[in-house]
């Protein structure tokens, strides 16, 4: 089966951590594809089209996916993750916020941070605040992962691989919308919650 990467982007062009995914998910599978949600991303998409090793673009543009909030982004994962073997997501803000609500919704565990693939089901990944290294294996039949910080992407593919719309259906029956003070406001709460992140990981927490 396929392995289906999450994009981070801004809207106009891809994250650095979403190729580091890819070389990630390409050790899964021959079959990587991405999927693009967002708003007036179009341009997104096309950068996407070109990575090295991908073979689909989903696209998903509606105005309730501008922003990254997991409330509107985990439906569209988990409509779509029946036909993956493997969803990831790099481990940034959003990848840690969404991650763990798609794993709820779909009834699988989450592997977090992971550094290496080792097979389909087994990879490793940092515990105690990363001074070791565990091996650990999934039994789930999706498997839900956040990439950690040791793959480095490979260059495009300037070819370009094909791009596929989603048909576009509301998140829920009342999809999240935020104003830009309200962005501002959660910005500085998640930049409160850094240092407390941190405190934990020092003390053998696993964030």
């Amino acid at each position: 089966m396929a392995v289906l990467v999450i994009a981070e982007h801004d809207n106009q062009s891809l994250k650095g951590a979403t190729l580091n995914t890819v070389t990630a998910a390409a050790r899964l599978g021959d079959d990587v594809h991405i999927l693009v949600a967002g708003y007036n991303c179009r341009a997104v998409a096309e950068q996407a089209a070109k990575v090295a090793g991908v073979t689909k673009v989903r696209l998903a543009d509606a105005e309730h996916y501008a922003h990254p909030l997991a409330e509107n982004w985990a439906p569209l994962v988990v409509g779509l993750a029946q036909g993956y073997s493997h969803l990831l997501a790099p481990a940034t803000t959003t990848g840690k916020n969404l991650m763990p609500r798609v794993a709820a919704l779909l009834d699988v565990a989450q592997i977090s941070e992971i550094v290496a693939v080792e097979s389909a089901d087994t990879f490793v990944r940092p515990i105690y605040a990363g001074n070791v290294l565990a091996t650990v294996r999934s039994a789930d039949s999706v498997r839900a992962r956040r990439r950690g910080g040791r793959y480095r992407p490979d260059r495009d593919d300037p070819a370009g691989r094909q791009d596929q719309r989603l048909p576009l259906r509301e998140p829920g029956a009342d999809p999240i919308r935020t104003s830009g003070a309200e962005r501002r406001a959660a910005r500085g709460l998640r930049w409160s919650g850094h240092g407390v992140g941190r405190e934990l990981q020092a003390a053998g927490g696993d964030c």
